[in-house]
């Protein structure tokens, strides 16, 4: 039981600044999301362990999900402040320490780091957005913050291939410690916001049991039929005691005074479609971004140059859609907004699976364009109706939840598909036959379409009606 700030009253800050502000620090996410697949093959050969890789993925969604809740609770008691300029200081710590990193695992190890800082930075800055600015402005807001996506989505492939062609992979993690110290500088000068203080009590038993639930889940996944056999005993016990402790986490936030993740947000219907819908996005992101870059490289024996810009087709469509899809959602609703983008994510998924049965790069380029077209009319449009559903005490934990999900379905996404290819090669390396690669791929592009439809199910499952009607959203409780 702690003495701490629990609820913004204001923030004095002025809305240009602070908007440069938030855009510097998505920016820090933004880039490391599109840098590191470009330069996978490349940090392989030097490191080996080609089945390790999708860890260095998993590890950091891990910690970033699992941390998500924690940061947002401490958000709504401490403030944003101190909580967003943490993130950042982890962030950079756990940049540096990639950089150093002489080992696959001592990489993997600090892309835990890494994603710990994640965790506070992604989620606090779409929060203080939310705080400063009403419902009519965020569709132009999110235009801005956007942009920095699709900026992002050009220079992070480009330069993680402009990296590993040229210099050393280690220059990719460092490339964000100006990024964090501007991030930081900017937000420590510009973010001034009102406090009170009262008694919490943070749920670490919670977040522990959440932590280690998931974590063994992760591990059963990733490494059964490769370090271990899925019956063994191991295999079998990881999948259990993870589910146990899964378990045993709901029963300790159904009881806790302050949980970390309140089960009322589930129980709220748009709140609950709405991160069922950010699930989905999650396993479709890192699906595409974990193995579409070293599908090109290897099955069409491209550059990572290039392979970095077919991936930048997907993160170019996305903030392009989002940056409109405010006018789209004042105008139809949230709902009928996220649908539309849901179909378009299908639409681009059934054709990726398609074309990498005979690969062009044009083609992937199109198609990986066409899906993160339809996610930006889908996570944005469905995040800000959970936002504004809300007022600002219960604003942290409900954007939370919902990049927590979406981090959960990426992580866990990450660890199914990586199952599902290793299953598939059976201890080979790619590189020593593409085509079974190449199959492997194909099959993974095929889950992520269905994974699409379900994100059309979930999105039709959000309520009609003024709770999710931009046009009626009281912007007074927003």
């Amino acid at each position: 039981m702690t003495d701490a700030p629990t609820a913004a009253v204001g923030f004095r800050s002025e809305r240009g600044p602070i908007l440069v502000a938030l855009m510097v620090t998505s920016g820090l996410i933004a880039i490391d999301a599109t840098i590191l697949a470009t330069a996978v093959p490349t940090i392989v050969g030097d490191l080996g362990g080609f089945a390790q890789f999708p860890w260095l993925f998993s590890i950091y969604l891990l910690m970033q999900a699992v941390s998500v809740p924690i940061y947002s609770k401490l958000a709504d008691t401490l403030g944003r402040k101190p909580v967003i300029l943490t993130g950042i200081a982890i962030f950079m710590i756990g940049s540096v320490l990639c950089a150093l990193a002489w080992s696959m695992p001592a990489l993997i190890a600090f892309r835990a780091v890494q994603g710990l800082g994640a965790g506070a930075v992604q989620p606090i800055a779409i929060t203080i957005a939310g705080d400063i600015y009403t419902l009519a402005e965020r569709a132009k807001v999110q235009g801005y913050l956007a942009s920095v996506w699709g900026v992002s989505a050009v220079v992070g492939p480009t330069l993680g291939g402009v990296i590993s062609e040229f210099a050393t992979w280690h220059w990719i993690f460092l490339v964000n410690v100006p990024l964090c110290v501007l991030a930081g500088a900017l937000l420590v000068r510009h973010l001034d916001e009102t406090v009170e203080r009262t008694r919490h009590r943070i749920d670490w038993l919670g977040g522990a049991l959440l932590t280690l639930g998931v974590s063994l889940l992760l591990l059963a996944l990733l490494e059964g039929g490769h370090a271990w056999a899925w019956t063994s005993p191991v295999g079998v016990g990881a999948f259990a005691l993870g589910l146990v402790l899964l378990v045993a986490f709901v029963l300790v936030e159904r009881r806790a005074e302050e949980p970390v993740l309140p089960l009322w947000v589930l129980s709220r219907p748009l709140l609950r479609s709405t991160s069922l819908v950010a699930v989905g996005v999650g396993v479709v992101l890192l699906g595409l971004t974990s193995y579409v870059p070293t599908f090109v490289e290897i099955r069409l024996d491209a550059s990572p140059l290039t392979a970095g810009l077919t991936l930048a087709a997907l993160s170019l469509g996305w903030p392009i859609a989002a940056s409109q899809s405010g006018r789209l959602y004042l105008r139809i609703g949230f709902r009928s907004t996220a649908l539309i983008g849901a179909s378009l994510i299908v639409l681009g998924a059934v054709l990726l699976a398609f074309v990498s049965r005979s690969p062009s790069v044009l083609a992937l380029g199109a198609s990986c364009f066409l899906v993160g077209f339809g996610m930006g009319w889908v996570a944005s449009p469905s995040l800000i109706a959970a936002q504004s559903s809300v007022g600002w005490g219960e604003r942290g934990v409900v954007t939370g939840t919902n990049l927590f999900a979406r981090s959960m379905g990426s992580a866990v996404g990450v660890a199914v598909l990586g199952a599902l290819v290793n299953g598939v090669l059976d201890g080979r390396d790619p590189r020593d036959d593409p085509a079974l690669f190449a199959t492997s791929v194909t099959w993974v592009l095929v889950a992520v379409a269905v994974v699409a439809v379900g994100v059309v199910l979930a999105a039709r499952s959000m309520p009609r009606g003024p709770a999710v009607d931009a046009a009626t959203v009281d912007d007074a409780g927003a």
